[in-house]
């Protein structure tokens, strides 16, 4: 049995900045402000990407604390709007994604999985905008479990041993995501890596994370299913 843990930003789909602008609007309507800007979030939790921003606009961590969860109700209101908004273009599945998911689906050695920085509310607000059920993945980690990313593949082995019952190795999680911190959270378990180059980062700069594999996109269905099961 595999489990296969996707990330959600520049591996499922694309939000085109739906997720940056929500969250910058609301550290303003908290904090005053979003920050001296360039801060990167690919790779982050929401938590984490308050945290930073908030810490680079002179706040202390008791700051940060007290003001997280209003910060990330306004955020979350604000990127369900923004969705919703938007005209359904804008908002892309990329390349292979939804065949990979059926197939995902149709295989019996495989349980579909999340594992991303999005607080599991703003994922599934994400994940419907494209018209995919949250709830077709049956495990999952997300940034509203723990603000650390790489402690969220643990937890996402935990919960696929409790979802099937049974002991579930490391080896046997299989993380696709497009950055560097996806490869890393996977590495942090042992789990196998899938990086795909859809996101902010090339091929090359993905290959230097040591990944198992790395494609340029996931419409290589059969190649992907390859690499998750056999690999």
């Amino acid at each position: 049995m595999k489990i296969a843990l996707f990330d959600i930003d520049g591996t499922i789909l694309l939000a085109h900045g739906a997720g940056r602008r929500s969250m910058e609007r609301a550290l303003v309507a908290v904090t005053g402000t979003a920050g001296p800007g360039g801060q990167h979030y690919a790779g982050k939790t929401d938590r984490q990407i308050v945290r930073e921003a908030m810490r680079s606009s002179g706040f202390s961590d008791a700051d940060v604390d007290a003001r997280m969860a209003d910060i990330l109700e306004i955020y979350l209101g604000g990127l369900s709007a923004e969705l919703e908004a938007q005209e359904q273009e804008r908002i892309d599945v990329l390349p292979g994604v939804r065949e990979l998911l059926d197939a995902c689906d149709a295989h019996a050695g495989i349980v579909l999985g999340l594992l991303t920085g999005n607080l599991v509310t703003g994922a599934g607000h994400k994940l419907r905008a494209v018209g995919v059920d949250i709830q077709r993945f049956a495990v999952g980690a997300f940034g509203s479990d723990h603000e650390d990313r790489p402690a969220l593949a643990a937890l996402a082995r935990d919960r696929a041993c409790a979802h099937l019952g049974r002991e579930v190795h490391a080896s046997s999680c299989v993380v696709i995501g497009d950055t560097p911190a996806d490869v890393a959270c996977g590495q942090a378990i042992g789990a196998r890596t899938i990086a795909v180059a859809t996101g902010n980062f090339t091929i090359d700069e993905l290959r230097q994370c040591d990944p198992h594999v790395v494609f340029a996109d996931l419409s290589d269905t059969t190649a992907v299913m390859e690499a998750i099961v056999d690999g």
